[in-house]
């Protein structure tokens, strides 16, 4: 039960909690918790992570990740009453609002514009096929694991990251020939 004297804002507003690094997953999920368990639904509407998922290739394999775009933040959209800012500022990995004064005053929210340019960007990213970091760099010897000319090893002349390609001039019958290969049909040379 709410307390009569709790004043209720009228709109929900986003607050940034700050966490310890690499805890932002446990604090949004104790949040979640708690939530739930006191029966809260209606006051804490969304707990965000915004974070990418990147693709790496190594050894001719392509391996996930996930990347946090803000490290140490998390963001909740909530009314905040007295009883959901007690249970944001003691969460295990917590560290507090962002901006939050030091005589223990009420959290300021983020500006609308700002959680519209954040929000975009998660949705920009849900809606990418996948982000691929490139590992080569221009003159690296690799050698092709895949296609027709699988086995010959060559130069980076080229990296085009928008199109996941390098452009690897190899020796074909004693001449140099460009090759246009995808980061997963090549693999470095360990010397």
């Amino acid at each position: 039960m709410e307390d009569a004297n709790i004043k209720k804002p009228k709109t929900k507003r986003w607050y940034v909690l700050r966490a310890i690094g690499g805890q932002e997953k446990k604090v949004k999920e104790y949040i979640e918790t708690q939530i739930a368990n006191y029966k809260l639904e209606d006051f804490v509407t969304q707990v965000l992570v915004p974070s990418e998922k990147v693709y790496q290739v190594r050894n001719g394999k392509k391996y996930s990740t996930e990347r946090n775009f803000f490290p140490g933040y998390v963001l909740v959209e909530c009314l905040l009453t007295q009883q959901i800012t007690g249970i944001l500022r003691n969460i295990p990995g917590g560290l507090g609002f962002l901006g939050e004064s030091r005589n223990g005053g009420d959290p300021l929210p983020i500006r609308e514009s700002e959680v519209n340019r954040i929000l975009g960007k998660v949705d920009e990213i849900t809606q990418e096929e996948e982000v691929i970091e490139s590992p080569y760099t221009l003159g690296e010897n690799v050698k092709v694991v895949d296609g027709p000319f699988k086995g010959f090893i060559g130069i980076i002349e080229d990296i085009n990251d928008e199109k996941k390609k390098l452009q690897v001039m190899v020796k074909i019958f004693g001449r140099k020939t460009p090759l246009e290969l995808g980061f997963i049909q090549v693999e470095k040379v360990k010397e």
